[in-house]
């Protein structure tokens, strides 16, 4: 869980960043082009899902292991 941890924080920072940047550079020219910030949005935030169900089933894994005693 702390693997999945540490690897959340650049994506959750990056994720910060743009909407800063969003929020700073909101002008008509941002507004007719977000699709590619979006794009690396969405990728960003798949990447942290796929990293939080694997923490998840890690964990579900030693539950398992610690109620069989081994």
């Amino acid at each position: 869980m702390h693997t999945a941890e540490e690897r959340m924080d650049p994506v959750l920072q990056a994720f910060q960043d743009q909407v800063l940047y969003l929020k700073h550079n909101l002008n008509a020219q941002a507004i007719g082009s977000p699709g590619n910030e979006l794009v690396g949005i969405r990728q960003d935030v798949d990447e942290l899902i796929r990293n939080m169900e694997e923490s998840v089933a890690e964990s579900e894994a030693f539950i398992r292991r610690f109620r069989e005693g081994g």
